[in-house]
């Protein structure tokens, strides 16, 4: 299946494998899950934001696709025309990652490709991309169920195992299940800035940011007691973002060393506390930036960045823009363009 779009109003379109011969209805399932994803966060009204943020579509070999175990079906699903015109493609989740998908299919990725369409894969959909080439010489990843399997049949891709999603250009893969929604928000942050992104994460009542990767979900997935939960500290720097803490002030605040708040900080979020310090630091600059606020250096200041300098360096290597660039993209003057 294929979904999603772009900018003001992007066009998304969402791809639908069909059968391998042999395979029967189990190959034409789709995962319901990543393509409620992918509607939550691309195909849903915004009332909250003033103006929808993409033209959502679902595309398809064939009018009618049956969801996992054929609990329900698809029907009136746009053909791969749709797919000709997106301005992202999402390849979603397939149950059967051995099955190949039907050439019609991989011949729409690689169009796409070749118009230098935006291409998403969720989950297993990363098989989809790599079966049709795109993926080689590349950086992705693939749900860690799969991720030997998918080393194994796919070689030329740069595999990525402890993330939740990749982004490498203009194709981005997920990890398994949730991440999709992760790499959703990314992909609206990307294209419409931090306060979009949160307002859309609201709505999901889900973070607008994970840090981390599968491996925080593999190996430890909660925290052994109710002591332990960084939450209390987290939302104690949230709140002191200008002032100039560091490592060990948060330490302070969970009476903890600095190696076990870092252990910590690894086990639950899959992250250091100096990284998770800095990425809350730029979301706030870029609210900053998005409210209206000019001059970079009270930005700095009030972020808790420091310098103009420090802040001009985060910015780029975050978005790959400047701070004037970001300010015309997804300022005051940006929203109401569209």
């Amino acid at each position: 299946m294929l979904e999603i779009a772009r900018a003001a109003r992007f066009l998304a379109a969402s791809l639908v494998g069909a059968s391998p011969p042999g395979r029967g209805d189990r190959g034409r399932e789709l995962e319901p899950f990543e393509l409620g994803c992918a509607t939550e966060v691309f195909g849903l009204r915004r009332p909250e934001i003033g103006r929808d943020l993409y033209d959502f579509r679902l595309c398809s070999p064939e009018p009618r696709t049956l969801m996992r175990d054929g609990f329900f079906t698809l029907t009136g699903v746009a053909g791969l025309e749709v797919a000709d015109t997106a301005d992202t493609l999402i390849v979603p989740n397939r149950p059967d990652t051995d099955a190949p998908r039907r050439p019609a299919v991989l011949d729409a990725i690689r169009r796409a490709h070749t118009r230098c369409t935006r291409l998403v894969g969720f989950c297993s959909g990363a098989f989809t991309l790599a079966e049709a080439g795109v993926l080689d010489g590349r950086r992705a990843t693939a749900h860690w169920q799969w991720a030997d399997s998918f080393r194994i049949r796919f070689p030329a891709v740069r595999l990525e195992e402890n993330v939740l999603f990749v982004d490498d250009g203009e194709i981005l893969t997920a990890a398994g299940s949730a991440a999709a929604l992760d790499l959703g928000l990314h992909i609206v942050r990307r294209d419409h800035g931090v306060r979009i992104a949160n307002a859309v994460s609201r709505r999901l009542v889900f973070a607008a940011h994970r840090d981390g990767g599968q491996r925080q979900f593999i190996e430890r997935p909660v925290p052994d007691s109710p002591d332990e939960s960084l939450a209390p500290t987290l939302t104690w720097a949230q709140e002191r973002l200008d002032a100039p803490l560091v490592v060990a002030d948060l330490a302070r605040h969970a009476a903890v060393s600095p190696a076990t708040l870092h252990r910590r900080f690894r086990a639950q979020l899959g992250t250091t506390p100096l990284a998770w310090l800095t990425r809350e630091r730029l979301n706030l600059a870029c609210r900053l930036i998005e409210r209206g606020e000019v001059r970079v250096e009270v930005i700095a200041r009030d972020s808790g960045i420091g310098t103009a300098a420090n802040l001009r360096t985060l910015l780029r290597r975050e978005t790959g823009l400047t701070p004037s660039q970001y300010r015309h993209r997804f300022g005051p003057a940006a929203a109401t363009i569209g």
